[in-house]
Formats: structure tokens, sequence, C-alpha cells
């Protein structure tokens, strides 16, 4: 007893002294992670709750806010980081441990996941530092200021993005932040909000996003399509020039933004995006809405918006503006709930509850401020519940509706391809870079879907674990469970159906990916 008496007061001491050197404040009682709950496709893929029921932190420095990262048990322990004060390059450096995996002169919230931070008291401001998303989930983000942040001359931070998420992320909220810069990218800065390499699952709300170049992207090139089912709404982008966003592929849900003085084009929907615009107030701006730059074309659904003063480019070659009468080219499924507020009142909402430092308002739906309390109870996940699938020996009837159609997926492993689930030779097969990844079917025309089989290469059978089956059109998940074989699920009318594969034993090789009516 003696000697677990001593670990335990040589464990405190050991803290305290992180502690002192850091800057970071525990405080023990558990608290709610955040003021409200998520919104958006944020809600989606299980729900977005971030460090909720953890321990809460208060950190003042970057380095406190490394320290708290590293000092968990693991690297998916739920923590709060509650933070006060300015975070720059002077206090913020490589903490080292089991739990994380940070480096000095950014937060770096990477290979992590069920974690808050939230600015409190006087406020947060991160100066000219910015904050990495990399191979991570369920992330909250909340009331705070990341401003100038620069990719070129001196200091640099996260390759000039004031938030940028890559590789594998899924499920964050972003809410009621202040993104700023002080010009594009001549004077060294790049996108205020990024997300690129297969990211999905985002919800960005009430935020300030303002004075910089770029607003933001979905996608890093026209062949980066892995991203999607991203929430923008009651923002305000203000003195852009473009990318309020610019979206690459996959589903954007854009409604009761404000939009004031973009300079050159505003949402810019190109390479097979599919953007739905509700109740949106664009106003003293230029192109606010079609595919610009690119021959790869991009679409819209549009409804209920105001244009006020817009300014509205001849189509000529990759200039490919919405107006002067926006019209929809596509029709977009949203599988969440929400409540529009009329575009008229916009301007007033947005000004009165986004942004970092305005008490965490909210619209009520019906264009009112309204206060939210403490995040309620966790909402029950969307998936399935995840069972084992179906015996392989229940063959699919009918006509294996992959041959003919088109497919894709996130970054493959060299030498394989997509098209080679497709082609109904065991002998080829898709890879992921790694071990995890996902591939769609799709087809040019909705096609009804109730039954997949996934068939493994030889020398590879079983090495696929669990796994989700995604409409890729809504993002709505079909049926979830382990391992390969036929999945069944309610008949479904879908564009692109998406297997993804969340856990492996070994790298997953797929030689078909079969699809059914029936």
């Amino acid at each position: 007893m003696r000697r677990i008496a001593s670990l335990r007061l040589y464990a405190v001491l050991a803290l305290m002294a992180v502690v002192a050197a850091t800057g970071v404040v525990l405080s023990m009682p558990k608290a709610s992670a955040a003021t409200g709950s998520a919104t958006g496709y944020a809600t989606q893929n299980g729900g977005t709750t971030g460090g909720a029921g953890g321990q809460t932190v208060r950190a003042t420095t970057g380095t406190a806010i490394h320290a708290a990262l590293c000092n968990r048990a693991s690297s998916s322990t739920p923590i709060i980081i509650q933070v006060e004060g300015t975070i720059n390059h002077g206090n913020t450096s490589k903490v080292s441990g089991d739990s994380c995996n940070t480096a000095a002169g950014v937060i770096e919230l990477k290979q992590i996941s069920n974690v808050t931070i939230v600015g409190v008291g006087r406020g947060a401001t991160f100066d000219q530092l910015g904050i990495h998303i990399r191979e991570a989930s369920n992330i909250i983000i909340q009331n705070v200021t990341v401003r100038n942040v620069k990719k070129s001359g001196s200091p640099t931070s996260n390759g000039g993005d004031a938030i940028g998420m890559e590789s594998g992320v899924r499920n964050v909220w972003v809410d009621h932040v202040t993104l700023e810069a002080s010009g594009g990218e001549s004077e060294g800065f790049d996108g205020l909000f990024d997300m690129k390499n297969d990211t999905q699952y985002v919800t960005l709300s009430y935020s300030i996003l303002r004075n910089s170049g770029r607003g933001g992207l979905v996608g890093s090139s026209e062949s980066d399509r892995s991203n999607g089912f991203v929430t923008f709404h009651h923002n305000r982008y203000e003195n852009i020039d473009s990318r309020t966003p610019l979206l690459r592929g996959g589903i954007g849900h854009i409604y009761n933004n404000h939009f004031v003085d973009i300079h050159d084009s505003g949402i810019n929907s190109r390479a097979g995006a599919r953007a739905r615009v509700d109740n949106n107030y664009f106003e003293d701006s230029k192109d606010v809405l079609g595919t610009f730059y690119t021959d790869q074309a991009g679409y819209w659904q549009v409804n209920g918006n105001t244009f006020d003063n817009i300014r509205w480019s001849s189509r000529s070659g990759d200039t490919n503006p919405a107006g002067p009468n926006p019209q929809s080219n596509t029709s977009v499924s949203i599988p969440y709930s929400y409540n529009l507020d009329s575009a008229a009142c916009v301007p007033d909402i947005v000004n009165r509850t986004a942004g970092a430092n305005t008490g965490l308002r909210v619209s009520d739906g019906n264009c009112t401020p309204q206060t939210p309390g403490p995040t309620e109870p966790e909402p029950e996940p969307t998936d399935p519940p995840t069972e084992p699938g179906p015996e392989p020996t229940d063959p699919p009837t009918g006509t294996n509706l992959s041959i003919g159609a088109g497919s894709d997926g996130s970054s493959k492993a060299s030498g394989t391809s997509y098209g080679d689930v497709r082609d109904g030779d065991m002998s080829t097969y898709w890879s992921p870079n790694g071990s995890t990844g996902s591939i769609s079917i799709k087809w040019g025309s909705a096609t009804t879907i109730s039954k997949i089989n996934i068939r493994e290469a030889a020398g590879a059978t079983g090495n696929i674990g669990s796994y989700r089956v995604l409409d890729a059109d809504t993002g709505a998940v079909l049926a979830s469970g382990n391992g390969a074989g036929v999945i069944s699920f309610p008949a479904t009318s879908v564009r692109k159906i998406t297997f993804q594969i969340t856990s492996s034993s070994g790298t997953p090789r797929i030689a078909e990916y079969e699809t059914y009516a029936r």
C-alpha cells in the first residue's frame, strides 16, 4: 500500500511539473464539451461530440494545448481544452507522448480523436499560428480567432491555412470562430478553411471569414474528389477574392450565409461537385456562384437566395457563372433536419450571431438570436447497429450492375485500379493506400440497389475488418458490419454507392465490387 501511495504521489508531482512548465491548468470535474450541439453534416456518421464527458483542462499557451493532448491515457481519451489568451510561435512547442503527435509552430491535432478546443474568458486568439487536423475524428473547435497564418515570409505555419484538414479526417464541427488574413497569396497567405485528401462530415457554422484572397476549398485538385458532406451555415464571408468555398467533387450544403464584397468568384462548384445553396444573401459582389477556372463542371441546386447588386461575367471558356438568373441544374437531398431563416433577414441574424466572442448565440430559425444552453446528452448514432455481414453462400440474383458502370475511391495503392473491381476478373483488384479507404460504384442516372457483394482477392481473404456502405449522394449509412461477402439493405435509389473500410487486419484487396437490384 505504501508503494502504491508513493507511486501516486510521484505521478502527481510529475504532473505538477508539467503544469508549471507549460501553462496547463487542470479542472477535475467533468463539463460539457461545448455550448450547443453540432449541426449539419457533422451530425451524421455517428455524430460529433468532441471531448464530451472527458476531463477539462485550461491552457494559455500552445505548448499547454499539446501537453494536454499528450497527457491523456490514449489518443482517443475524451478531453476538453479551454483556451484563453494569445497562442503564438513563441509559446507553441512540440510535446511528445504516446497519445499525441505534435509539432512546433502549429497546433497539431494529428492521429487523435474526441477533442474539444473552446475559447473561454477574455477570448482565445491564435496569432500567425494555424490549426492542423490530420488523420483525426470527432473534433470540435469553438469560439476562437485564428489570424494572419502565412505559408511564405516569416513566420510560417500550417501551409498558410488558418484551419486545415487532410488525410482521413471525419466529423469536425467548427463553430463561432473568426478566421482572417491581411491579404492574398502574394502577401504570403493561403486559405482560411481548407479540406482535402478524404475529409468528410464537417460543419462550419456561425463564423466570420474575412480579408483574404481565398476563403477555403474542399479538394486540393480536380482529382481529389474523396472529400465532401460539408455544411456551411450562418457564416459571413467578407472582403475575399474567391473560394467561398471552392468545391471539387462531393456534396456541400450552403445555407443562410451572408456574402459581401466577394471580388472575383464565390461558390465555385467544379469537378463534379454538387452544392445545395439555400436562403443565402449575396451582396455587392461578383460571380457569386458557378464553375470557374476549369472546364470540369460542377452543379448546384438553388432555393430562396437573394442577389443584391451582384455583377455577373459573360460565359466564356472556363468562366461559367450561374447568373444573372441562377437556375438549378441538379438535385441534392439533405439527410439531416435544419431550420432555414428567410434570406431577407440573413445579414442581420449573421451580424448578431457569427464570430468568436459573440456569446455563442444562434438563430431559432425565425431570424431571432438565442443563447443556447449546455450541450444536450449525446444523440443516438445515425449508423445502423454493427452486425456481422450475411454469409457469402447466399449469393444475390440478377445482373451485376457494376459491369459497365463507373468507379472511383480514396487514394489507391500502387499498381491497383478502381476499374479492377468491376471488370469481372478475380485476378485484378483495388487496394487502398493504407489499411483503410473507400471504393465506389457510380452510374449516370439513379439506380436501385439492395445488395452488394464484396469479393476479396486470393491471398487477402479475411483482411477486411469493419465497413460501412454509404449512399454517396446523401451521406446516409445503408449498412455496416464486419468482413466481406454479401451485404443487404433496403432497396435504395442511388447514383453512387460507397464501400468504406474502417478497419482491417491486413492490406485489403477487393477483386470485385458487385451491385444488385435484389
